[in-house]
């Protein structure tokens, strides 16, 4: 039995039938030219290699469109995952009032060359990373960039100097980074094939300066637009380990949860997701009782009640317009093992051959994945993303 197909078994009947009926969906919207579109976290989705597994996806025409986090944006800025050497921040003379909790420093294992690179852009304490290499600690492989020296700072001070050119192009930060970003990296695959890649506004504020320059680089009526953009032309959205959707599911501009309604009597765009399928991966049992709540949750709200007394459950505000959304399919399990499951079948059914595919972290398929990421993927150039930017102004 493959490994793909240990995963599917692995789920319980439920979920097994839920992804049946995704795959069929997804193939079926692809071969009449339809679009798919993700909306997905951080977290686990840059621990699974999901993030990298969506950029395959992209870069292979089966993914048209992603809302995401600040935090994987910073992230991939710096090559997804890497290796870090964490000491204790006081054998390096730092103050532990100023460290995070566990008083840990940490410091980006580099190559020579890699080093020599980045001094091009930015001054590099060698005697800290000389003396923090030498020290006792411990290696981690982690979510790439934003905690360790120097790739973190250097995620901080290339963000101020993408957002001025957001600045002066009007462009979102997402897509500038993404022209120098890998292609294995969301931004990266997006920028390359020209599909749209944005920040959702629950999830701007992440990755220190990153997400900061993230929503000042356009304003929030403009970002709404683009992800409303976004799951307006999709026919079937996915959500990946992520919270706060609400504004996916009735944004200011969709009719058919009624939020839209007075962008229309305003004479404003606006879209309707009826007809649309919502897939959701999520390790939440409440997600599946509340879509077979479906009905009464939908009587609550037209008598005007909370819809916590109807579902008589745990209820993130997330479910809300998913549960109502008829034909809804909830897939309770780990996105590490979901998505390869579902997209080894679509592509296989579609004829694309996948170059890349993500495992759950946990079997050795999917540590050898961790180790290609981390070699693999790298850091955003900036010197490729200046003059890819050139030659679209």
């Amino acid at each position: 039995m493959s490994i793909i197909e240990e995963f599917y078994m692995a789920q319980d009947e439920q979920s097994r039938t839920a992804i049946d009926q995704s795959v069929e969906a997804i193939v079926k919207v692809k071969e009449k030219g339809g679009k798919i579109a993700v909306v997905t976290g951080s977290g686990p989705n840059i621990h699974e290699g999901v993030t990298t597994f969506i950029a395959e996806l992209i870069n292979k025409g089966l993914i048209d469109g992603v809302t995401t986090s600040s935090a994987v944006i910073g992230h991939e800025m710096a090559g997804a995952l890497d290796k870090v050497w964490a000491v204790d921040a006081t054998d390096l003379g730092l103050d532990e009032k100023f460290m995070p909790r566990g008083n840990v420093f940490e410091i980006t294992k580099m190559s020579r060359e890699e080093i020599e690179k980045l001094k091009e852009e930015m001054i590099i304490d060698e005697d800290l990373i000389k003396k923090g290499l030498q020290l006792p600690g411990r290696e981690i492989l982690k979510a790439a960039g934003n905690m360790a020296y120097p790739m973190g700072l250097r995620g901080e001070n290339l963000a101020l100097e993408i957002l001025e050119l957001c600045k002066l192009s009007g462009l979102p930060f997402e897509y500038i980074a993404g022209l120098g970003a890998d292609p294995m990296t969301i931004i990266g695959a997006g920028g390359r094939k020209n599909v749209p890649v944005i920040v959702s506004v629950p999830q701007l504020i992440g990755s220190g300066n990153v997400g900061l320059a993230i929503a000042d680089s356009i304003s929030v009526y403009q970002r709404c637009r683009k992800v409303a953009d976004i799951m307006e032309n999709a026919d079937i959205i996915i959500e990946s380990a992520v919270a706060l959707t609400q504004e996916i599911h009735d944004g200011p501009f969709e009719t058919y949860t009624g939020h839209g309604i007075w962008s229309h009597f305003r004479g404003g765009h606006t879209y309707s997701l009826k007809g649309k399928l919502l897939i959701r991966i999520d390790l939440d049992e409440n997600l599946r009782k509340a879509t077979t709540l479906q009905k009464e949750i939908q009587e609550a709200i037209d008598k005007g009640l909370p819809k916590t007394k109807a579902a008589q459950i745990p209820f993130r505000m997330e479910m809300s317009a998913f549960a109502r959304h008829e034909g809804s399919i909830p897939i309770i399990g780990d996105i590490g093992r979901v998505w390869p499951v579902i997209f080894v079948r679509v592509a296989k059914r579609l004829g694309v051959k996948l170059d890349f595919i993500s495992y759950t972290q946990d079997i050795p398929e999917g540590k050898a994945m961790r180790e290609w990421i981390v070699k693999n993927v790298k850091p955003l150039d900036k010197r490729k993303m200046i003059a890819e930017l050139e030659k679209r102004l």
